[in-house]
């Protein structure tokens, strides 16, 4: 009896399930006589399930049978103590222009909040279901001031900002976000819709002038961390800064925050602020794992913007003697045996240093840390098969991690460079599901630029000759890697190696602040080569040299331009459409 019970049940649901989809689907299709039939049904059926009622209703009204509609709300309130169906009443009164019956069903349906605010979230609700904004606001800030402890602040931000008033919008979050600290992140996303990178656009100053007074008012850190994230956003990093310590002074528990700042800062090329947060973790922090850490930054900072390596190399020297060549300094030594190899082109020393380093009590990633980087100085010294014999050690001993899919890639790298393209070729075609992004993408490049050019010629003249110059490029020789991309273009013209060494070669001219000379390249690539893989990064690289180093905001423009309207699949889509509105002065809000 029980299982004919249920299965009875369950045909009765699934029944209705299909009427219930066949009837949203007349509506979404304009069938609405079909619909009217299908809900008359359903709520005939079902007479207490409200949203077939509703569903009804509207459909009445669609159909522009309003009588009918009215008849159905009348009764419907007559049966049941449903305040928000006065809303429904109140619009269907509108529908006939009768303002008046209108509104006095609408302050009815209001009136019942001194009865029970609870009835806020239904009502409220109803009134924003049909774009009555001023309603619903009248709903939700009479039902917090009957009862101060309810929390409508969310729901007034949204229709504040659908109504465009932005400044009651950034209130009502603040309000919200004070009771409610959990959804931080959830109200900054919401927020960050509606300001810029642009310090003095009106929605940033209002929300700093809110953010400000709050902080005036009351002792609350959470004011001085949205403060600081506005900031963020504004790339006024200093000021986030001055906001961050504000926090730690009060709660000295982590400079975790700070940390992510530098980070910020120093990835943004913002370079003298994140000097002096760095600088002020090594003075702060008593952790000697973040000191060390900062140090390192600092000296990655150094190796961008100093140019005397003497100085470079007694800090490290000094960081030596103070914290020791211990595991906690591993990236340290790392870090300065690449400045060694690739900044005082001293890579035998570099190598003996990481060798000393390999015989410390390291952990398996501690150990392929410092074997990727002495692969690296390998191949500067065109070591090849020891470097390989590195790699391919830290791909045994940390399988399926980042690290070890950094090494295969690597071991292809290094095998391109000799000129073992099948090889190459066949590693990289595993690298191309790669968990890292960065790498699966790197992987996918190079093993386009070996397929597209291995058949040129049997002997892969072309391809060794780029091979080598990738290699100078790797080894920081950048004139022989231009002279000798100059010696492909001559005597190569016209084959499919053509547009890479040019991309290349203009990729190496920036690195010497030969913008005009990148600039001829990329036009090059644009005018012989424009239905290649390189025409959208040729586009992308003119668009970023002329916003960036030449000060030409119109030419930047309209080579964004070009990607937005020609290159739809491009991975630059996204960002050359965020930059071609920001250059056009849009609001992107």
């Amino acid at each position: 009896m029980r299982l004919f019970i249920l299965c009875f049940f369950l045909a009765t649901v699934s029944m209705f399930s299909q009427e219930d989809l066949l009837a949203k689907e007349y509506s979404k299709n304009g069938e609405f006589q079909k619909a009217l039939v299908a809900y008359q049904e359903l709520y005939k059926n079902s007479s207490n399930n409200n949203a077939y009622f509703l569903e009804l209703i509207k459909t009445h009204q669609q159909l522009e049978q309003l009588d009918q509609a009215e008849a159905l709300l009348v009764n419907q309130i007559e049966r049941v103590k449903y305040p928000a169906l006065y809303v429904e009443l109140g619009y269907n009164f509108q529908l006939k222009n009768d303002l008046e019956s209108a509104n006095s069903n609408y302050n009815k349906a209001i009136s019942f909040l001194d009865e029970n605010p609870n009835y806020a979230y239904s009502v409220g609700k109803f009134f924003e279901n049909r774009s009555l904004l001023d309603q619903a606001i009248t709903t939700y800030e009479k039902a917090m001031i009957i009862k101060p402890a309810m929390n409508f602040n969310l729901q007034l931000s949204r229709i504040y900002g659908e109504q465009g008033d932005v400044e009651k919008m950034f209130n009502s979050y603040l309000g919200f976000i004070d009771a409610n600290t959990s959804y931080l992140n959830t109200i900054k996303r919401a927020m960050s819709d509606f300001i810029t990178d642009d310090s003095e656009n009106d929605n940033n100053i209002i929300l700093k002038r809110l953010l400000l007074k709050k902080i005036q008012q009351e002792p609350n850190l959470l004011w001085n961390e949205l403060l600081s994230w506005l900031f963020i956003q504004q790339k006024d990093y200093n000021k986030a800064f001055a906001q961050e310590k504000a926090i730690f002074n009060r709660q000295p528990e982590s400079l975790e925050r700070i940390e992510e700042l530098a980070f910020t800062a120093m990835n943004d090329q913002a370079y003298e602020v994140a000097k002096s947060i760095f600088t002020y973790l090594t003075e702060t922090a008593q952790n000697p794992d973040v000191q060390i850490g900062a140090h390192y930054n600092l000296l990655q900072i150094a190796l961008k913007t100093e140019t005397d390596l003497k100085i470079i190399e007694d800090t490290y020297l000094e960081l030596f003697e103070r914290f020791g060549k211990f595991n906690q300094t591993i990236n340290l030594q790392v870090s300065y045996a690449h400045f060694l190899a690739f900044y005082k082109h001293e890579p035998k020393a570099a190598t003996t240093f990481l060798k000393e380093s390999l015989k410390l009590p390291l952990s398996d990633l501690e150990e392929g840390t410092v074997k990727l980087e002495l692969g690296d100085i390998l191949v500067l010294q065109e070591k090849f098969n020891e470097a390989l014999i590195y790699f391919t050690q830290i791909q045994r001993n940390l399988k399926n991690s980042t690290l070890s899919q950094e090494a295969r890639f690597k071991v292809a790298q290094t095998s391109y460079y000799k000129g073992d393209f099948k090889w190459a070729e066949s590693q990289l075609k595993i690298l191309k599901s790669s968990t890292s992004q960065l790498i699966a993408n790197d992987a996918l490049d190079l093993m386009l630029l070996i397929t597209d050019n291995k058949f040129e010629d049997s002997t892969q003249a072309a391809l060794k000759l780029y091979a080598k110059a990738d290699l100078m490029a790797f080894q920081n020789k950048p004139n022989e890697a231009i002279a000798l991309l100059n010696s492909i273009l001559e005597n190569y013209k016209g084959q499919s190696i053509e547009d890479q060494a040019l991309y290349k070669q203009g990729k190496l001219f920036e690195t010497k602040k030969q913008y005009d000379k990148a600039v001829i390249n990329y036009q090059k690539i644009i005018a012989n080569f424009k239905d290649d893989i390189l025409a959208d990064d040729a586009y992308f690289a003119l668009a970023e040299l002329f916003e960036n180093q030449l000060q030409d905001s119109q030419k930047a423009k309209e080579n964004y331009e070009q990607i937005i309207f020609n290159y739809q699949d491009s991975i630059y889509f996204v960002d050359a459409r965020k930059r071609f509105r920001v250059l056009r002065g849009d609001n992107l809000n």
